[in-house]
């Protein structure tokens, strides 16, 4: 078989390649778009993303490519009707290019480039419009034409200003609230100017409106799930605020805490999944476009029949759920039946127990990681790459061979969640909500009474904070031959947020957290290697022989190297030497409430852009951790403190 001959087999066949090609990612992305919101492995990412790459770059090609063709469509020849047939699928082109609902955006920068979508738009619907009209297709052809056009156009446009919707500027735009003058300044002025003319003894006394103190023992109970998702909605219309750094007023605060003081804890965490999937379904998917009467009812007429799966998608979505509960609240009973039927299918497919993201967190150590990286020829050629070169492989490496993922545990997150209640159970006074969001670490050694013997190592630099209780939690950890269930707990912690410094550093605090792991790695890796075998148990026994206490670490390396090393030993051997009852109990209480403390200071100080990065790749703890901080009032997402106060004019008579 010659070159030519498969070169005219290829012309013959290219156009249906290509079509059944697209047709083949559009499927994939329909199925497979919306399960990133819930799994954060590569397997799936990847995939994905060259779907979504190559699913417009082939739907383009192949509308340029018919077009070059035009001159064979009006040949006259005997396959005039298949080639005709063949152009028709132009307009099914369109419509892939339309993308599917449940991704328009594989990452939130890609929502930046709507207008480039608008330009596309323009060009490849005159395109498809000039190749149909060149192949002049007989009358039985014109009505379905027709109708696939104007369904492809709508879909595409849809997908355009999905893209628009989803852009930061226009979300931020789309959540600010109507200007507020205020009480009338000037008024009030003249009338006190008036009445002090007239002879009259005036006052201005403030009169606060505050919060009407409430019950912070409130009883606890278990809603219903239907309640849950409502009410995840309702919330969710306010908090994605903070996606955009926008503030919350007191009242938002009030609503929030009276709702969630009386949750279980994990009922807590199932409104904040919801709202974090309508937050990913607000960027990535066309969620702000077609939840709506105008949208569904467009969505019938351009998916109806082709795509079934797409509308049962509608159906079990908290936006249509929310929707159809309001109307038969505030309008009519005849939607009462049809909300609990849309809540049946909620309740089928995405069950309360179902987690609506990953539910892991990454783990890292810094110990493990320094036994195990052993010097190797392509360990160096890459290391060379990543400092001469700016090629960051080595890190790539690094993220894949020694990182693994493991459940978020219900131990775990009942620890977050009783001290976010705790704290906002303490206090009354909104100014304080603001301050308990600071704290890393001195809240839980100030109850401890441990604050003056252990302050040093949180009063320092946050990066330098997670180091040295990191590398002080294996220590400790390794200890003790039967490790206590807090300890594993605390452990996994320490090893979540050293991942974050390490692997996640735009979503930690500025600083030189990277710096400073890589100088106390390569200082361990010194440390280690004095021996060919050692084990990681090993490794932490070594470094708690240590003496610090004949001279401070610092004074000896000087600032030259920020190795955190032998300080983090100090710090394990003052855990270590805690006295009382119950020690090991008592010691690991305290390390579990520092971290879950600096995991709360963590996610509070981490930009909502860098929160919503995340939502397409799984979720993240800190993302969760992060809502819940804002549900519970602790942190500064809260800017108004202490309510509307007013100024009243008193006249003494």
């Amino acid at each position: 078989m010659s070159l030519k001959h498969l070169w005219n087999v290829w012309g013959e066949w290219e156009i249906r390649v290509l079509v059944l090609s697209s047709l083949t990612l559009q499927v994939f992305l329909l199925f497979a778009g919306g399960l990133r919101k819930r799994i954060s492995d590569w397997w799936l990412r990847m995939p994905l993303w060259l779907a979504y790459l190559l699913a417009d770059y082939i739907a383009i090609y192949a509308l340029g490519n018919l077009s070059q063709k035009k001159q064979k469509l009006c040949d006259g020849s005997r396959r005039d009707g298949e080639l005709q047939l063949l152009v028709f699928w132009a307009l099914f082109l369109i419509l892939h290019l339309g993308g599917q609902d449940t991704i328009t955006a594989f990452a939130v920068e890609d929502n930046e480039l709507w207008l480039r979508h608008l330009l596309s738009l323009v060009s490849q619907v005159v395109l498809a419009g000039y190749v149909y009209w060149k192949s002049r297709p007989g009358v039985r052809l014109m009505v379905p034409a027709m109708v696939m056009f104007v369904s492809g156009v709508t879909k595409y446009g849809e997908r355009t200003l999905a893209l628009r919707a989803a852009s930061m500027g226009s979300l931020r735009s789309s959540m600010l609230t109507p200007p507020d003058p205020g009480p009338n300044y000037a008024k009030f002025v003249e009338e006190c100017q008036s009445r002090m003319d007239a002879g009259l003894v005036a006052r201005i006394i403030i009169v606060p409106e505050r919060p009407q103190e409430e019950d912070v023992h409130m009883e606890v109970k278990r809603e219903e799930y239907g309640d849950l998702v409502y009410r995840a909605h309702r919330f969710f219309l306010t908090f994605r605020r903070l996606f955009v750094d926008l503030i919350l007023s007191f009242q938002d605060r009030i609503d929030s805490l009276a709702f969630f003081r009386r949750l279980h804890m994990e009922q807590a965490f199932k409104v904040v999944e919801i709202e974090l999937v309508l937050m990913y379904e607000s960027l990535h998917s066309k969620a702000l476009v077609i939840h709506g009467w105008l949208g569904r009812g467009v969505r019938v007429f351009t998916l109806a029949a082709p795509v079934l799966y797409a509308i049962l998608l509608i159906l079990i979505s908290p936006w249509t759920y929310a929707d159809l509960r309001r109307g038969a609240s505030t309008s009519s009973d005849r939607l009462r039946p049809l909300a609990g039927a849309v809540f049946w299918l909620i309740s089928y497919f995405q069950p309360e127990k179902r987690p609506r993201w990953s539910n892991q967190i990454s783990q890292y150590n810094l110990i493990s990681y320094c036994v195990k990286d052993t010097p190797r020829w392509y360990k160096r050629l890459m290391e060379r790459l990543e400092w001469r070169w700016n090629f960051r492989v080595k890190t790539m490496w690094d993220s894949w061979r020694y990182t693994n993922k493991i459940a978020v545990s219900e131990q775990l997150k009942r620890l977050v969640f009783d001290q976010l209640k705790s704290k906002a159970n303490s206090t009354m006074d909104p100014k304080s909500y603001r301050k308990l969001g600071e704290h890393r670490g001195q809240w839980a050694l100030q109850r401890k009474g441990l604050y003056q013997k252990l302050g040093w190592s949180v009063d320092c630099e946050f990066d330098e904070s997670i180091l040295l209780w990191h590398i002080a939690t294996d220590l400790c950890f390794y200890a003790n031959n039967d490790p206590l269930p807090l300890a594993e707990m605390s452990r996994e912690i320490s090893n979540y947020m050293l991942f974050l410094l390490v692997m996640r550093p735009f979503m930690m605090t500025a600083s030189i957290g990277q710096i400073r792991f890589g100088d106390t790695c390569a200082e361990a890796k010194n440390f280690f290697r004095r021996d060919d075998e050692i084990k990681h148990e090993d490794c932490a026994g070594r470094l708690r022989d240590v003496n610090t206490s004949i001279a401070r670490p610092r004074d000896v390396k000087g600032d030259r190297s920020k190795s955190v090393l032998f300080q983090a030993c100090k710090l394990a051997r003052q855990l270590l030497e805690l006295e009382g009852a119950a020690t090991e109990e008592k010691r690991w209480r305290l390390v579990a409430s520092v971290w879950v403390e600096m995991l709360c200071y963590a996610a509070g100080k981490c930009s909502g852009n860098a929160h919503a990065r995340q939502l397409s790749q799984g979720g993240e703890l800190l993302t969760v951790v992060w809502l819940l901080m804002a549900h519970f009032g602790v942190g500064d997402q809260y800017r108004v403190e202490s309510g509307h106060a007013r100024a009243k004019l008193v006249v003494d008579t």
